[in-house]
């Protein structure tokens, strides 16, 4: 058995993926504390996870869908908020996979409705999708020499992607916004959104840096009775780092962002009153940074003193293609259809992206999706002028990647990056907004490696059937390489004998070939 020189590839392979819905139709009973429903303005949701559990072929989910309403009461007017935790226990088949597997886990609410069933029940339906996926790491080793001067090889050169760095990681960010002086003090918390923004991952030596903002907005009541809801809006931007041992600059970054919790809560200044918000946000980081690194491959071996037998494993290899960054600039101008009056003023708004399909073209990946806006608004109503709409732009756009084709694998992250809203006239908003693409493609092609090679005496009585002289008129396809392993020669015996070089042979040549095993 002749000995093969191998570098290592660390690659990640999918065990195993699954999707999972978890559907939500429950009536909710308003809390007693709470003021009766007169009027819904605003809903939102988001999920948080207790309990994240491997075993034997299956994942055990245990969480909660928590739903904030904003609304306005029905005898006094006031604007009030509640909060409903719905609890949820869901079982997710995953073959094959076992208790110390690492599971990777995302998920999407669509179809969030709130809507009154009278002034103390609510009805909330909801979907959560749940996108649940098993990676396994995988060594494969790539034959770049062979120890046998007698041997010649016949190789090629392959960039291939390394798996450098795969961890899961959590991204903390507090920021403090201190009351200007002309607020009244805090009473009480109704509403809160917070929102990343413009984030920026950038591998560094042993640390992940991570910039954005935080676009912040807060509505709350205020000490003194005579005074309307106040609200405010912020964009806190922070930079901030991530311990990740093995990394650096000249990695690839392929890094999963999702918010794993957020929270604002009242804070006392220095002298005691309520006047800071803490924002406070976790973020999850699901890094794969890779290296591209150049391999010698060896494609075939042969020697004309000597029968090679080589033996082949199927592995399945990967290269960067390209990895591209643009956006996608969304403008429009929305009708309000209210009955209730002009709108006065826009208090504030809140999206995200939703790709809804993605299709390789010649010029790259088309992706269509739509950015799905809420608006809080007042008008002209002194007594409860809150009101609140919800709308949908939809968007095309052609992510640039060249060489891109329907075998290629890719991951496309879609975020939105800004976004404002300003009154046209009393019927009509003006939404600007920029839909961040980022893509990553990989090339990925199934590639026959040498695994052993083993020689063996020649089959003579083949070699006696062969002319030890041969004419051949060289094919489009062949090479000296190929001609010399089918011949029983060597590259260097036929280009001494035509008197050529290997460079300067050409499709419709005769060569002169002489056998080198003698009869």
């Amino acid at each position: 058995m002749l000995e093969l020189k191998k570098e290592n590839v660390q690659m990640l392979r999918v065990k195993n993926k699954a999707v999972s819905q978890v559907t939500f139709d429950v009536d909710y009973n308003v809390p007693d504390a709470k003021a009766d429903m007169g009027r819904i303005v605003q809903s939102k949701a988001d999920v948080s996870m207790d309990e994240v559990r491997l075993s034997e072929g299956k994942a055990f989910l245990k969480g909660s869908l928590n739903a904030d309403i904003l609304y306005v009461s029905e005898n006094e007017g006031r604007i009030c908020s509640l909060s409903a935790s719905l609890p949820m226990d869901e079982t997710v088949n995953l073959e094959g996979i076992q208790g110390g597997d690492k599971l990777c886990l995302s998920w999407e609410i669509e179809d969030l409705t709130v809507r009154m069933i009278h002034s103390r029940k609510l009805s909330i339906k909801a979907i959560v999708t749940f996108y649940a996926v098993v990676d396994e790491l995988t060594q494969v080793q790539i034959p770049t020499a062979l120890d046998e001067n007698e041997i010649s090889v016949k190789k090629k050169k392959v960039r291939l992607m390394s798996l450098c760095v795969h961890k899961k990681d959590t991204l903390r960010i507090k920021e403090d916004i201190s009351l200007a002086s002309n607020r009244p003090n805090i009473e009480s918390l109704l509403w809160y959104t917070i929102e990343p923004r413009n984030l920026d991952l950038r591998p560094e030596n042993d640390k992940i840096r991570a910039k954005g903002e935080l676009s912040v907005f807060a509505l709350y009541m205020g000490t003194e009775a005579e005074n309307p809801p106040q609200w405010l809006e912020y964009a806190l931007p922070f930079n901030s780092e991530v311990e990740c041992t093995g990394c650096g600059e000249d990695l690839i970054p392929h890094i999963e962002v999702s918010v794993l919790h957020h929270t604002m809560e009242v804070k006392p200044d220095g002298d005691g009153e309520e006047r800071i918000l803490q924002a406070d946000v976790v973020l999850e980081l699901n890094m794969k940074l890779y290296r591209e690194e150049e391999h010698d491959l060896i494609l075939d071996v042969y020697t004309p003193l000597k029968e090679c037998v080589i033996q082949r494993k199927k592995e399945q290899l990967e290269s960067l293609l390209v990895r591209n960054f643009s956006k996608c600039r969304v403008t429009d101008r929305i009708e309000v259809k209210e009955s209730q009056g002009k709108v006065l003023q826009l208090c504030h708004s809140s999206g995200r992206v939703k790709i809804d399909s993605t299709k390789i073209t010649q010029e790259g990946i088309l992706a269509e999706g739509v950015i799905i806006l809420k608006i809080l608004y007042i008008i002209g109503n002194d007594e409860m002028p809150f009101y609140s709409m919800e709308t949908m732009l939809p968007f095309t756009h052609v992510i640039e990647a060249k060489g891109i084709t329907k075998d290629s694998v890719y991951f496309l992250q879609a975020d939105l990056e800004q976004l404002s809203t300003t009154m046209a006239d009393g019927d009509e908003i003006e939404v600007k907004t920029a839909v961040g693409l980022n893509v990553l493609v990989l090339r990925q092609w199934e590639e026959q490696l040498i695994d052993q090679v083993e020689e063996k005496p020649l089959d003579m009585k083949k070699i006696e059937a062969m002319p030890g002289i041969t004419v051949y008129m060289v094919k489009q396809e062949d090479t000296l390489w190929d001609i010399a392993r089918q011949f029983y020669t060597t590259v260097d015996e036929i280009c001494a004998v035509n008197g050529i070089t290997e460079k300067e042979v050409k499709a419709g040549q005769p060569l002169l070939l002489i056998k080198q095993v003698q009869n």
